[in-house]
Order: C-alpha cells, then structure tokens, then sequence
C-alpha cells in the first residue's frame, strides 16, 4: 500500500495502476533539510517575536524590501530576508533586525546564522517619520531607519561581530559619507556629524534594560546588539583613545543615565 493510500485510507487492494516511482534518497534528503530549516527559521522568527514582545509595543509588520538586497549586490545575511521590526517603548522607537539570526539558507549545522540581531532606540524620530501605531512605512524616511540598516550591512558583510563583542565588550563603527545620504544628513546636526561627514556609533554597549541574550532559540544561542550613536567629540575621543576610549565612553554614557538609548538632545559626555 502507497504512502498516499494510507493517507487518505483507501482499499489495500492491488491496483491496476502501477506504482509512482521511489523518491531518490538524495532528493529527499534535500527536501528533509529544507523543511527542517524552515522550521528553524520560524522557530527563530517565534522566539525573537516572545522576546520583543516582552520589551514594548511590537508592530504586526516588519519594514523589509519588495526584493531583497542580497538579490541586487547588497550584502549577504544568512538567509534572502532581510526585514526590520518595530517595537514602539512609550516616546521610543526601538528598531531591530530580523534575519541575521535567520540558519543560513542551504547550510546545515551551522546555527543561528551570525547568532545576532542589532537594534538601535530612540525618542528623536522627526513627526513625519514615526508613523503611528499600526503604521510602519513611514520609518523607512527616518535617520534611525538608515543608519541601523548601514550598519547592519557593514556587519553582514563582515560576517557577523558576536565573537567580537564577546571578546573586546565594545566596538565602534564610523559610516562616512553623511552629505551623500538620504535622511541622516538632513535629520542629524553637527553635534552627531563630524568635520569629515561622519557619523560614529558604539556597538555592544551600553547594556539595554533587558535580557540581551537569548539561549531559548532554536539551533544556537542569539546575541542582541545595541547601536548607539555618539556625538563629534566622542568620537574623537575614541578615535585618540582606543579601546580604553571606548570602555570610558560606555561608564560615562551609563553615568549620565543615557545608557543604550541614541539621544539627539543630549550633550556630550567628553
């Protein structure tokens, strides 16, 4: 009796039909592997939703692309999804990646995919781009938008920066070019953009106020990094300093009670 047969319970009785042709053992080995990565991947998708979830408000929507980058010689995340969730913290926006935590595609055994996420918050969105609740697309005009999904690009093409964080705490990151961008040059003032058309950011820290590590996903445990945006001085001061710089700033930053939150209103702390 067929497989399909015993599906749907019909008779066992010879049929004059013949046989459907056995499946080749590699062709359902592959189809075996692609099910069970699109069971880790919306397993990954349902844990990280939890956790938002018990951060803020999580929009329905995620903001993403009609074609993904990685189809049009943008970087590589793990898998073609390549989106951004929304989770709205009373006056902050927080932004998060969704997908570099994805198993990569066509690859077994490798765990969550760069076994990180970024996320950048903050309460300096201008009106026309937080959008209301229920209302995603319009954060696709903001600086935060922007500057989360350079970053993000940078770390894809790096290939992921958990071991990174995990062993330096820290990083910085400095996106040059701020006049030839679309909504970064013309949102941020001077305070944030350097003489040489830059912007600096601190990857890692300052710890949010919520768990950052998430050891319930499915094939390995995520990371979820923090992008903070730092001010011209700062940035010099890591830029003269280093590491040692870096560890400073982070101490200062908590100090002030600034912590992880990007604050276009604030002073510098150097």
């Amino acid at each position: 009796m067929s497989f399909f047969r015993k599906l749907f319970g019909l008779s066992s009785k010879p049929s004059a039909e013949p046989e459907l042709p056995a499946v080749p053992a590699r062709q359902t080995s592959e189809k075996d592997a692609e099910a069970a990565n699109l069971a880790a991947r919306e397993a990954s998708a349902d844990c990280l939703d939890r956790h938002w979830q018990g951060v803020g408000a999580v929009e329905q929507d995620v903001l993403g692309y009609l074609i993904s980058p990685s189809f049009t010689g943008g970087p590589q995340w793990p898998s073609t999804r390549q989106a951004y969730r929304v989770v709205r913290r009373g006056e902050s926006i927080l932004l998060a990646t969704e997908g570099l935590s994805d198993p990569f595609d066509d690859v077994e055994g490798m765990g969550n995919g760069f076994e990180m996420e970024l996320f950048l918050e903050t309460a300096d969105i201008p009106e026309h781009a937080r959008g209301t609740p229920g209302e995603v697309d319009p954060l696709k005009y903001s600086w935060a938008f922007e500057l989360l999904s350079h970053v993000a690009g940078t770390v894809a093409d790096a290939g992921g920066i958990a071991e990174q964080i995990e062993q330096h705490g820290v990083l910085s990151l400095e996106l040059p070019g701020v006049s030839q961008s679309q909504h970064i040059g013309e949102q941020l003032t001077a305070h944030f953009v350097s003489d040489d058309d830059t912007v600096g950011v601190l990857l890692g820290s300052p710890p949010a106020d919520f768990p950052m590590r998430l050891d319930d996903m499915p094939l390995s445990p995520v990371s979820l990094i923090p992008v903070v945006l730092i001010t011209t001085s700062e940035l010099d001061y890591v830029r003269a300093g280093g590491r040692a710089a870096r560890e400073d700033l982070v101490q200062r930053l908590q100090a002030a009670g600034v912590g992880h939150r990007s604050d276009l209103q604030r002073a510098s702390v150097v």
